[in-house]
């Protein structure tokens, strides 16, 4: 008697449970908490940047702004949303960028550099 050779499933139509347990993440990262990471920053940096009176006060607000917003990042990122905090250091980077910017034109125009 010949006995028909086993042959392994496809997987297009499963067999039974997975072998392996499957972990599922608890805080995915969602578009919606990317959209809420980044307008909680786009309103934390714009309220620094109100309070600078020139381009160096300005400039020294955001980066102040900027460096709290990435340590509340770096903590939702270990013990809370990723998404949100892909959101705030995303915003934050355009914010520095804004100002880095702002910076620039200003020392173009005057020839001095305007942080100090």
């Amino acid at each position: 008697m010949v006995r028909p050779v086993a042959r392994t499933p496809s997987g297009l139509f499963p067999a039974g449970p997975p072998h392996r347990p499957t972990y599922r993440e608890p805080h995915p990262v969602t578009g919606g908490g990317v959209a809420a990471g980044g307008g909680t920053a786009a309103a934390w940096l714009l309220l620094f940047g109100l309070l600078g009176t020139d381009v160096a006060s300005y400039a020294w607000w955001t980066v102040v702004a900027g460096l709290l917003a990435w340590s509340s990042a770096l903590v939702l990122v270990r013990h809370g949303d990723r998404g949100v905090a892909t959101g705030v250091a995303i915003v934050t980077a355009g914010g520095w960028s804004i100002a880095a910017a702002v910076l620039a034109v200003r020392w173009a125009g005057s020839g001095d550099w305007p942080l100090w």
